[in-house]
């Protein structure tokens, strides 16, 4: 199942990269779509067993697949609109729609990678339909951030290959060669603890440029911005979560071994300056879009605060990094119609957007409360299990330097927002302002509802999905 979902995926991007016919487009994108629910609703139920030497329906993977399936749809619907709106070239078309098909086949590969060498070839194929989807404008801006994405990119996924290279050395010094993650966390005790510490610096900096981690962090800050919006918003969610699960099956084999307590450090010193460039440039940045991609980091930060804290932390940083892809595509979501408004992305040109969307800025207001943890945000609950956590393991400098730090985002955070929101608009001339349908921001709403409903009431086979990704960790 797994195989003929990856070969029909790639040849509907094949078909909407060559096929010009809009009906037609149209069509391909809505076959997706029903294929990517009726593969996940097929995994949920057989998860476990349909697995091959190459790929492996778990848990963790089915967690991220099901918030992919939860995000790609209105991605497609809002991908829609734009074009809708901008009457784009047919060809411009079947190449955007193309490489977000391919860029969210190839995720789900990644997910459900069960060798450590494949997810890095499908990992290397979402940079190149993510670039794609960076480029579409087709402009000197769009350029600039597409060669930058692809660059940092290249650099990041090179180091993942050394650090697999690294693996093999202390494979081969025990007489190894299976590289599959189940063979890796059987053996990692008897590893050579020089080369897995070498295996684990270099992927886990590889995959920080898709996490959106300190040290490669800047790669997807461009890109988020550069890309249109449901682009974004896919960057902003599955990608980030595609890097966690590059970083977190590494882990899954270190805490295996005597290195554990290392790669807590590492992860806990990278978590904390992840925080800290975000509250950095959002104090200063008027770039909604950038604003939207710095926030990302931190939530990336606090997530993987979790993971190093350990506990309950394990629970909390999974069940974050879900509610936080449906929180932030949600942002994403409706910066295409703040766009449509204003004609601007800098909060120097936009303003009273109350007045001129009312319920867009219901959905502003309402991910401003989830995306900065305020009750009854899901991510309220989440943070508070996590900083619970780093109590409980003693990180009690750490917290007192993360609270102040996520003080000064939700400062810089609100005022951003609600200068959007009630200021008015300097020198902005109504009269050329585009109109939005208010039921455009339905499924926006409904996103965010889910939200704070699974913070308050997650239904017992998500935790139970969650619980049984983290349970082969050694404590």
């Amino acid at each position: 199942m797994i195989i003929a979902y990856i070969v029909i995926s790639f040849l509907i991007g094949v078909a909407l990269f060559v096929n010009r016919n809009r009906i037609i487009n149209y069509s391909l994108v809505s076959l997706f779509s029903v294929l990517q629910w009726v593969f996940i609703l097929y995994l949920y139920h057989h998860r476990g067993q349909d697995a091959t030497g190459y790929f492996n329906a778990d848990s963790l993977a089915i967690l991220m697949l099901i918030t992919s399936g939860i995000i790609i749809p209105p991605a497609f619907y809002y991908s829609y609109i734009y074009f809708k709106i901008k009457k784009d070239q047919p060809r411009e078309r079947g190449m955007y729609f193309s490489a977000m098909v391919v860029l969210a086949a190839a995720i789900s590969a990644a997910y459900l990678a069960n060798h450590i060498a494949l997810m890095w070839v499908f990992v290397e194929l979402t940079t190149l339909s993510a670039a794609a989807l960076v480029y579409h404008r087709r402009n000197v801006r769009s350029l600039e951030g597409t060669w930058k994405y692809f660059f940092v990119s290249s650099i990041s996924i090179t180091l993942v290959f050394i650090g697999i290279l690294f693996l093999t050395i202390a494979l081969q010094q025990e007489g190894f060669t299976d590289l599959t993650y189940p063979a890796l966390k059987k053996n990692a005790s008897s590893l050579n603890g020089f080369w897995l510490r070498l295996t684990f610096i270099f992927i886990f900096t590889g995959y920080t440029a898709k996490m959106g981690l300190v040290p490669m962090h800047t790669v997807g800050i461009d890109a988020k911005d550069k890309a249109p919006s449901p682009a974004g918003a896919l960057f902003s969610s599955i990608v980030m979560n595609m890097g966690f699960v590059g970083i977190f099956r590494v882990y899954e084999i270190i805490s295996r071994t005597p290195l554990k307590e290392w790669a807590d450090t590492i992860l806990l010193v990278s978590a904390v300056l992840s925080i800290f460039v975000a509250a950095v440039y959002m104090m200063s940045v008027k770039n909604m879009k950038r604003m939207f991609a710095y926030s990302s980091i931190e939530h990336m930060g606090i997530a993987m605060l979790g993971i190093a804290a350990g506990g309950i932390g394990y629970y909390a940083a999974l069940l974050h990094l879900v509610l936080h892809a449906i929180t932030k595509s949600s942002l994403f979501f409706q910066m295409g119609q703040v766009y449509r408004i204003y004609n601007s992305k800098s909060l120097y040109d936009t303003g009273n957007y109350l007045k001129y969307n009312l319920t867009g800025a219901m959905v502003i207001l309402l991910a401003f409360i989830c995306g900065t943890a305020m009750p009854p945000s899901g991510l309220f609950v989440t943070e508070f299990m996590i900083f619970r956590s780093l109590f409980e393991s003693h990180h009690f400098i750490f917290l007192a330097v993360i609270l102040l730090l996520l003080t000064m985002i939700i400062w810089a955070f609100g005022k951003s927002i609600f200068r959007l929101l009630f200021t008015p608009a300097a020198g902005f001339n109504e009269a050329g302002m585009g109109k939005i349908n208010p039921f455009e921001s339905v499924p926006q709403l409904i996103l965010l509802g889910a939200v704070i409903y699974l913070g308050i009431n997650p239904p017992v086979q998500l935790v139970e999905l969650i619980n049984e990704s983290v349970k082969y960790i050694s404590y």
